[in-house]
């Protein structure tokens, strides 16, 4: 008999790719998720396997709680959120809401269905805040200071972690995400850098880099990502572990290697820095490493190609 797991946020882009890997690898799916940004076209094909559920319903609903209680999942993935730090900024109690409310019925429900296990997906782009330059690659031990409400949120879903591992024996993993692109990234919704510009140059529409390019992010390939959640459902226990590459990519650079991938020469046009935007941000991924036995395999060139030969067959 197969094995029942449940993701939250299963529609969306990170994790629609992980229930694609859970099914292949034989398992009976649960999938959480209010499409609110998700989309049932990522899941097409899981749900042609017969190993599939769907669910559509907020975290936020206290029907979550029954939910995964009669489902009894042994793993739970948690996915769910909101994840735009503009939002969270904008609107920080909704933020709180689906973050932390919506978290805490997600634990109570594996706690009532005595789930072994909940890998929860958190934010290495702003756990830390703004380290020093010493600090970089960031590892797990740098103090925990988020400078925005999404990474309160993130920090406060740890930190509840902890405690249910504490007081019920659940165990849990944090995989700190490191800057996730590839496949399924919605170029209009909160989206990352790597599938706004993939949509930009396939459509000839100028590119605009906020800042002077310089600032630079840790890129992760999705399926990277998905292998790292599927090693955490088994190994490791009671930690963060930082999901990235330990390479810092400038904005610029990405912009190069994508316009020459796709035989864009055209320039960009330079605006204003957003307020509050890392200048530098990179992950050390050591402890993956050691305690998942995981490290990225996937290089940035190849990566955006995928994501753009993926746009342009969306659009086609």
């Amino acid at each position: 008999m197969s094995s029942r797991v449940l993701v939250t946020g299963g529609a969306g882009f990170i994790g629609s790719t992980l229930v694609d890997r859970l099914i292949a690898e034989g398992y009976e799916v649960d999938v959480i998720d209010d499409l609110s940004s998700g989309k049932l076209a990522n899941l097409a094909a899981a749900r042609t396997t017969g190993q599939l559920s769907f669910h559509q319903l907020d975290i936020r609903d206290e029907a979550v709680v029954a939910l995964i209680e009669r489902r009894q999942p042994e793993i739970v993935f948690h996915l769910a959120a909101q994840a735009d730090v503009r939002v969270s900024v904008d609107r920080p109690a909704f933020d709180a809401s689906v973050n932390i409310l919506g978290s805490i019925n997600v634990l109570e429900g594996a706690r009532l269905a005595g789930s072994r296990r909940i890998v929860a997906a958190a934010s290495g782009g702003t756990l830390y805040g703004e380290p020093s330059d010493e600090d970089i690659p960031t590892r797990e031990t740098v103090p925990h200071q988020p400078l925005s409400p999404y990474g309160v949120s993130k920090k406060s879903m740890i930190d509840y972690l902890a405690a249910y591992r504490a007081l019920h024996t659940m165990e849990y993993v944090a995989l700190a995400l490191a800057n996730v692109y590839g496949p399924r990234q919605d170029p209009h919704g909160e989206a990352g850098v790597v599938a706004i510009f993939a949509e930009r140059l396939l459509s000839g529409d100028r590119i605009t880099i906020f800042g002077d390019g310089s600032q630079t992010r840790d890129f992760v390939y999705v399926d990277d990502v998905v292998d790292a959640f599927v090693r955490a459902s088994e190994r490791s226990g009671g930690l963060v572990i930082n999901i990235g590459t330990g390479t810092e990519t400038s904005v610029n650079e990405l912009y190069e290697a994508m316009a020459s991938s796709v035989g864009v020469t055209q320039g960009v046009v330079y605006a204003p820095a957003r307020v509050g935007e890392l200048q530098r941000s990179c992950l050390d991924v050591a402890r993956a490493k050691m305690q998942l036995d995981w490290s990225a395999w996937t290089g940035i060139a190849e990566g955006a190609l995928a994501t753009i030969e993926h746009i342009r067959s969306t659009n086609a």
